[in-house]
Formats: C-alpha cells, sequence, structure tokens
C-alpha cells in the first residue's frame, strides 16, 4: 500500500505516460491505415491470421522477457532481456499495430504471471520504451519493404529507443523509485558511480549508463531480427499477404 501511495502523489507523470501510452496505440493505427489506403489495400488492419501470430510472438516474447541478465557497464537493477526481438519481427510482418500490440500483451503477460514488485513503474516503462523501438522501426518498413527500409527502420528505431531510455530515467524513473524507496537520486547515481568513475550526476548517469544501455539493446535486437526475419520471412509472408500479391522488391 506505501507503494501505491507513493505513485499516487506523483499522478501528474503516470497520467502523461497513460497519455503516452494512448497516443502509441493511436499513432500505430493511423500509420497502419495510411498505409493500407496508400497502397490500395481494403482489407481490414487486424484480421484472424494477424491476431493469431500476435499471440504466438507475444508469448515468446513473455518467455524471452524472464530471461534477463545484468550488463558491466551499468547498475545491476538495469537487466537486458531479448523481449523485443519477437515484437520487431511480429511488426515487419503484420505492421506497428501489431508490432505495439505484442509489446503491449507482453507486459500484462508479464504483471499476471509474475506480478510486479515496481509498483507498475517498471512495466510501464518496459512497454514505453519496447514501443519506441519497434513503433518508427515497423513504420518505416510498413511503407517499403525492403532491406534498405529495414535497415533505416532499425537504426531510426535505436536511436529512440535511447532517447525515450534516456529521458525517461531522467525525469519519471529515478525520481518516481527515489520517492517510492524513501532515497534520493544520488543513492543511484552513487551505484553507476561505482561501476564507472565518470559518473557524478543524473547526466552523467544517463550518458554513461542508461543511453548506452538502450543503444545496445537496440543494435542487438536489430542483428538478431535481420538473421530471423531472413529465414522467417517466406512463412510470415504466406500467413499476411494475399497468395494475389506479388512484390518485386527484395525484402528484408
Amino acid at each position: 500500500m506505501k507503494l501505491i501511495t507513493n505513485i499516487m502523489t506523483d499522478f501528474a507523470r503516470f497520467g502523461a505516460l497513460m497519455v503516452i501510452i494512448l497516443l502509441t496505440f493511436v499513432i500505430a493505427y493511423l500509420f497502419e491505415k495510411i498505409a493500407k489506403i496508400k497502397q490500395g489495400d481494403n482489407t481490414r488492419v487486424l484480421d484472424v491470421r494477424k491476431l493469431a501470430i500476435i499471440g504466438v510472438f507475444s508469448a515468446i516474447a513473455f518467455g524471452l522477457m524472464l530471461f534477463e541478465f545484468p550488463l558491466p557497464f551499468a547498475p545491476s537493477f538495469y537487466e537486458f532481456d531479448f523481449s523485443d526481438i519477437p515484437a520487431l519481427i511480429g511488426g515487419f510482418a503484420a505492421g506497428p499495430l501489431a508490432a505495439v500490440m505484442i509489446e503491449f500483451i507482453k507486459v500484462l503477460m508479464n504483471l499476471i504471471f509474475q506480478g510486479t514488485n515496481t509498483a507498475f513503474v517498471g512495466e510501464i516503462a518496459n512497454f514505453v520504451v519496447g514501443a519506441a523501438f519497434v513503433l518508427p522501426a515497423t513504420i518505416i518498413y510498413r511503407f517499403k519493404k525492403t532491406r534498405k527500409t529495414a535497415f533505416l527502420g532499425c537504426l531510426c528505431g535505436a536511436l529512440c529507443i535511447t532517447v525515450t531510455g534516456s529521458l525517461l530515467n531522467a525525469y519519471f524513473l529515478l525520481p518516481t523509485f527515489a520517492a517510492m524507496w524513501g532515497s534520493g537520486i544520488d543513492t543511484f547515481i552513487g551505484m553507476g558511480a561505482e561501476i564507472n568513475p565518470a559518473i557524478n550526476n543524473l547526466l552523467t548517469f544517463c550518458l554513461f549508463a542508461v543511453a548506452p544501455f538502450n543503444l545496445l539493446k537496440g543494435v542487438v535486437d536489430s542483428i538478431v531480427t535481420f538473421l530471423v526475419y531472413k529465414k522467417l520471412s517466406p512463412i510470415l509472408k504466406h500467413g499476411f499477404n494475399k497468395p494475389a500479391q506479388n512484390n518485386n522488391k527484395k525484402e528484408a
């Protein structure tokens, strides 16, 4: 109850994040509709096959979320996992809305089966940061499915997750955790300084710990997706595209 009480005192920040989450779904839906209109596709944004694949990739993402490990250049409470990869693959195959839905369902499943020890703060942040990665990547790829746009999309996604993760930590996560646990932000900065002496304030903490962590996550997830999606692409295309459609451009 104490955690919930502390969170409610910071209602404005949580309200802003709720708006961001809602906007994420709206943006994904709008770009999917725009892409369909531009391509003369009158099918539904989400058909039965897409929903089935979303379910499968959400389950895979949830499974990968269970295998977390720290990185040597960041405090141990930052744990690396590969759960954004299924969302990116699903988004490449089914569009940006599918990617965002996979991110959301993954976090929801984790809450249901694992619970939360951060009073939903970590879970909300996980969704926002994950969506910041997969949404721009899948939007770019959705309009022109080539290896070049897949690369540009992943590059944009990696930059977005780096910036979003840093801002989210500086203005929401670290202040909220500090309030919840009754400690100052200096406690987290001290943990970072033990690993990297260059960390001495919030700015350097984000520059030398948070930003590299998220950038590495974006790059690694992108590389793995490129390797895996190329092999899965024929199966995913058969599941999501009309048989009559034939795209002569080389897809990722």
